[in-house]
């Protein structure tokens, strides 16, 4: 994509328009916040009424373009459609400094790779915070780093109950630690491994966000019985055919006995968490006063 060509949605379809002299630093939004030619950047949260007070995701990256990616797929692309949640890209390449519009540099004491600026970073975050309320837990800055506390299901919860996030993709060694302090920016790890970049994790962030958002899922019910959802990992799943490969459906599921059914599926999730995630057992029975070493037979 030219980086002066801009996408906007219309009837499910992806319109480009091209706006010259667009000037760096704008921003692009994806769903119904359109966007129509102009030589001036446009104000961050824009259109029509509908979107006002929809949960949106701001995302500061190098690469505005692999946005929205997967989130345009299934229930979260439709909810994004229709105005359910918003999605806005900020480039940061455009807040770079010098005629080369550089974001990053070497290292202060030395060392391998390069850090993203303070003053870069700093100048795409006051872009991005025009139009957002004061209070941090309204709208919280959130940074994809390895070195962050772990993202789990509660962090994705107490997200979706915001007003919405801004989030900073990094890259190369990260961040400069003063634009971390100035912002009281959250760093946020998807795991013990390292990516290239923050864009899959900012997706993954935003995917398990928006789908806690009221009506973004067609069965709120089934949010309410996954994993985490209790402190466990879900029980095993099973349709039909009844039989498939020489392998039956359990019998307790096709007894038809609710009570039953509730107590077999707790006592395989129990089982399952204990076995594969021992973090979780110990403390879910910290939690309920259970004996984490009680013996569950697997």
């Amino acid at each position: 994509m030219h980086e002066n060509d801009v996408p906007s949605r219309n009837a499910g379809r992806i319109e480009r328009k091209e706006i010259p002299d667009m000037p760096a630093g704008s921003s692009k939004s994806h769903g119904r916040r359109s966007i129509s030619a102009s030589t001036r950047p446009r104000e961050l949260v824009a259109g029509g009424p509908e979107m006002a007070d929809s949960w949106t995701a701001k995302v500061i990256t190098l690469y505005p373009q692999v946005f929205p990616g997967v989130l345009a797929a299934s229930l979260t692309g439709k909810a994004l459609e229709t105005g359910l949640w918003g999605l806005e890209t900020i480039d940061l390449r455009g807040f770079g400094a010098g005629r080369h519009l550089n974001v990053d540099d070497t290292p202060a004491g030395g060392g391998a790779g390069m850090v993203l600026r303070a003053d870069v970073v700093g100048a795409a975050l006051e872009h991005a915070r025009r139009d957002i309320p004061d209070a941090p837990g309204d709208w919280p800055t959130v940074a994809l780093s390895p070195r962050g506390v772990p993202f789990t299901q509660q962090t994705a919860i107490r997200l979706s109950r915001t007003r919405g996030v801004t989030l900073i993709c990094g890259r190369f060694e990260g961040l400069d630690q003063r634009v971390i302090d100035q912002y009281a920016i959250e760093e946020v790890s998807l795991g013990d491994f390292i990516l290239t970049g923050g864009e899959i994790a900012a997706q993954a962030l935003i995917d398990a966000t928006v789908r806690l958002i009221p009506r973004v899922l067609g069965n709120q019910a089934s949010v309410e019985n996954e994993s985490f959802a209790d402190g466990l990992l879900e029980h095993p799943q099973y349709t039909r055919p009844v039989v498939w490969a020489g392998h039956r459906i359990p019998e307790v599921l096709l007894s038809g006995h609710h009570g039953r059914i509730g107590n077999w599926r707790r006592a395989m999730a129990e089982r399952l968490t204990k076995q594969r995630r021992p973090d979780l057992w110990r403390a879910y029975c910290e939690t309920n006063g259970r004996n984490p070493e009680e013996d569950l037979e697997l």
